[in-house]
């Protein structure tokens, strides 16, 4: 073994004290890459990536979801392009942040009623994301080679996002286990406001697109374990009339 190799404990077993295992060092190293090499991923890996999204775990094993992946170099950069399109329309309606005194007196209540009924989508940090894409200091899907759609079965059963996060999850786990990178991207449902895109991906009833993961080599490799916020735990491990036991979770 070489200085440089850590050693991992075995799967299937626990003892106090001992190193990651193989998944968890995966959990722990994986990352969201915003930087991919022009080269994609060979076809018979994507496949890999997708088993592995296949078998996720789904409320009454209803698996509702389905996959599609996009490879060509010309239909990327049109969804990029029309991606880029819409958010500079939106932005240029919702972001107070840009032009004069005037202009951000006519655009913030707007705004602000937005941001208002549609807190997630508006949220400081994808509102400062849009505003970026809409200056062209950042791209939609960071240029990956790959996009995985995964379209989401709305007849699925409980909640079907939870089943689709879970979904995704085992994709950048998988694809990070084989040496790639990936990116999850909620601005791809923007393109569903394009009736070409919902045509050409055949999106309608029951079927919704919500989300997709930019894969690819990653340019330059950036696997690590980085910070997490504190998460502070209670415990009820004693009887029902006795408070709960709260533990800081991280450090």
């Amino acid at each position: 073994m070489t200085k440089n190799q850590v050693t991992l404990s075995p799967l299937g077993h626990y003892a106090e004290g001992m190193p990651w295992n193989p998944v968890e060092k995966v959990i722990m190293e994986r990352r969201s890459i915003r930087g991919f090499r022009k080269q994609p991923l060979p076809d018979a890996m994507i496949r890999r990536i997708l088993e592995a999204a296949r078998f996720a775990p789904s409320a009454g094993n209803a698996q509702p979801w389905k996959f599609i992946v996009v490879k060509s170099p010309e239909m990327l950069a049109e969804m990029e392009k029309d991606a880029r399109r819409f958010i500079k329309l939106l932005m240029f309606f919702l972001d107070y942040t840009r032009g004069g005194t005037l202009r951000r007196m006519l655009v913030r209540p707007l705004s602000k009623l937005f941001i208002r009924f549609r807190y997630n989508e508006f949220h400081p940090v994808p509102f400062g994301l849009m505003s970026q894409i809409a200056q062209d200091k950042t791209p939609v899907f960071h240029g990956a080679p790959t996009l995985i759609l995964i379209l989401e079965d709305r007849r699925g059963v409980s909640a079907p996002p939870t089943d689709v996060g879970v979904c995704g999850q085992n994709m950048v786990l998988a694809a990070h286990s084989l040496g790639a990178g990936t990116c999850w991207i909620g601005l791809v449902k923007l393109l569903m406001y394009y009736r070409k895109w919902r045509k050409r991906f055949g999106v309608k009833y029951p079927y919704q697109l919500n989300d997709c993961i930019a894969v690819g080599w990653q340019k330059p490799r950036a696997d690590r374990q980085v910070p997490r916020e504190v998460q502070m735990v209670s415990w009820f491990d004693k009887g029902l009339a006795d408070p709960p036991r709260v533990e800081q979770q991280g450090a």
